[in-house]
């Protein structure tokens, strides 16, 4: 079917669909946007018009707007765009709509403009649950976008954007943009790399974050620095990851760890407050990563529930278990939980409990449950008879009681915490669904985590990157004990979701280049690298330090939802491809050609 379409003319929009009240009754009114849904009632056709600010009912009455208005009106389909000009009216008391905004007025409608028509759609914008797959939805993200909950997650992103801005501004920071072409790097993740044309042969890497330019800025003496930063990284996707992203980034000089941790509790209770009417208690708790892994068997914990670890070595030692001692006697460690009323779980759940500790890196999970006449299950006969006083000395550290659930994995200290952290997580999960905590708050954070790890080939990497001074009482152990090294670090925690990581950063060349020879990065390869900004320590550079924050998963928490792809207006896939535009694409010959770039066969 054709339609006619019409141009705005003279006509301009009075108000928006989402702002209309009793206040405006009696008043005419011109309305711009999407025919959202119709309803025929009889000869009447009510209309849902929608806008990003909301909704306003239409009503095409043959009686005040005539026949030929209300058959044009019936002709119309979803997503058509028209412009509607009309007297607001009061509805019934009994048509009166709460859950919207302008629920106690409709617009009773005297002329009408077909701006635009639409084609047949290929997944309804106005479904109460979403039917269509999420990669239909990418490929028409434009249509996507105009459904109500997702417009309103890109509202959230700017408030929380220029909340951000005015809570930081206020704290005497400065906004300022480093650049999107810089020098590639090693960050921990894969370069994107663009091309030269004017030189031929060399490369600049897209940003994975601003760390070295913001640290330069600190040398500059500009104080304190922040931005929305662009971030990028060549990388495997989740839920939770984007090829590119949006952080919080900041920087500030002559600090100590607690300035940072001041400002960002700061920042996040004025973001909670401004966003969520939501107010945060300060300050936040503060763990240190062998605290956070050995109590919650995670360096980002979820502490919205109990179910705290326990190293309980000492009590495997003396179980009948030789599985146990064995592990204990290979400098390994035991770690226990006990969960409280989880002994009515059955065998088949606990079995799902053992898949999700050895998908964790466990070599399997020892369990039992605790009755009034001492142990059950598979691990009993390892805590009872002759080794009674080791299930005694069990229950008294896990503070274990009738009804619990016992929970045992051995192994290296940290792999042990972290698959019987996993399991936590597990258990978790129930005990927020029914004790109604699963929208609490609970943000903390993590500090001291290691500066080095093993590499797997007789060396060391840094574990988070090579710029984060060591604590000074460590300084000695960088050449003869690396692995008790830790490191200024610092990560800000949510509900189990890391929000972002910083650091107390290098600020003397002479440790800087330790810790380069520390990870087999040789001073020739160190200046090639980093030349710039170890150049710039030469000059006089200040303690410093800062972090950066992604503003994707800030805003996704707020919002309760549990991807990242949500709260970005044009993300990427899982592959980091973008179906709606097509990218990444091939190059053509000629572009190639002017690139120096050989194509592959």
């Amino acid at each position: 079917m054709s339609h006619e379409l019409e141009g705005l003319g003279d006509w301009r929009r009075t108000h928006t669909c989402g702002e209309l009240s009793r206040a405006q009754v009696g008043t005419t009114v011109t309305l711009m946007g999407w025919l959202h849904r119709s309803r025929d009632h009889g000869g009447v056709l009510f209309t849902d018009l929608r806008d990003r600010y909301g909704l306003t009912q239409v009503v095409f009455h043959p009686e005040t707007g005539g026949k030929v208005l209300l058959d044009r009106a019936s002709r119309l389909g979803n997503e058509f765009v028209i412009a509607v000009r009309g007297v607001v009216m009061a509805r019934p008391a009994d048509a009166v709509n709460p859950d919207l905004a302008t629920g106690e007025i409709e617009v009773d409608a005297r002329e009408l403009k077909l701006l635009s028509a639409s084609d047949p759609l290929p997944f309804q914008v106005n479904e109460e649950h979403m039917l269509a797959s999420e990669d239909l939805r990418l490929k028409y993200r434009f249509l996507d976008l105009r459904r109500p909950e997702l417009s309103a997650l890109l509202a959230l992103r700017h408030k929380a954007a220029m909340a951000a801005r005015a809570y930081l501004s206020s704290q005497s920071f400065l906004e300022i943009e480093t650049p999107i072409l810089v020098k590639p790097t090693p960050e921990g993740a894969r370069d994107y790399v663009v091309p030269s044309r004017v030189h031929p042969g060399s490369f600049y890497a897209l940003p994975q974050s601003p760390q070295l330019y913001k640290q330069t800025l600190m040398i500059s003496g500009c104080d304190r620095y922040f931005q929305l930063a662009r971030c990028l990284r060549d990388e495997d996707l989740r839920a939770d990851r984007q090829p590119e992203h949006t952080q919080i980034d900041l920087e500030m000089s002559f600090i100590r760890e607690e300035d940072v941790f001041d400002v960002v509790e700061g920042l996040y209770a004025h973001l909670w407050k401004t966003c969520l009417g939501v107010y945060l208690p300060l300050p936040f708790p503060r763990l240190t990563f062998a605290e956070a892994m050995g109590r919650f068997g995670s360096d980002k914990p979820d502490l919205r529930f109990g179910l705290e670890l326990k190293d309980v070595s000492d009590a495997a030692t003396a179980s009948g278990a030789a599985f146990l001692r064995e592990a204990v006697a290979r400098g390994e460690r035991v770690m226990g939980l006990a969960a409280a009323g989880r002994a009515a779980l059955s065998r088949k759940e606990v079995d799902a409990l053992e898949d999700v500790a050895k998908r964790a890196g466990a070599r399997g999970l020892a369990w039992m449950k605790r009755t009034a006449s001492g142990y059950e299950g598979a691990s009993a006969k390892f805590f009872t008879g002759d080794a009674d006083g080791a299930g005694q000395e069990l229950a008294r550290i896990l503070t274990a009681q009738e009804g619990d659930l016992v929970l045992l994995v051995a192994g290296p200290w940290e792999a042990a915490c972290k698959a019987l952290g996993a399991v936590r997580l597990e258990l978790g999960r129930a005990t927020l669904e029914s004790s109604g905590r699963s929208k609490e708050h609970h943000f903390l954070w993590v500090r001291d985590f290691p500066l080095f790890e093993e590499d797997g080939h007789g060396g060391w990497a840094p574990r988070h990157n090579p710029f984060v001074y060591p604590r000074e009482a460590d300084l000695d152990l960088i050449e003869t004990d690396p692995g008790k090294v830790l490191g200024r670090l610092y990560d800000v925690v949510l509900n189990g979701n890391e929000l972002g990581s910083g650091g107390v950063r290098m600020h003397r060349a002479d440790v800087q280049q330790r810790v380069f020879r520390r990870i087999g990065l040789t001073p020739e390869k160190a200046e090639e690298k980093f030349g710039f900004m170890l150049e710039s320590f030469r000059f006089g550079a200040p303690p410093h330090g800062g972090i950066g924050m992604g503003l994707d998963r800030i805003v996704m928490l707020m919002a309760e939802r549990t991807s990242i792809r949500d709260t970005i207006a044009f993300p990427k896939t899982t592959s980091a491809a973008c179906p709606m535009d097509g990218s990444p694409s091939p190059v053509d010959p000629e572009t190639l050609k002017e690139l120096r770039i050989t194509p592959q066969a």
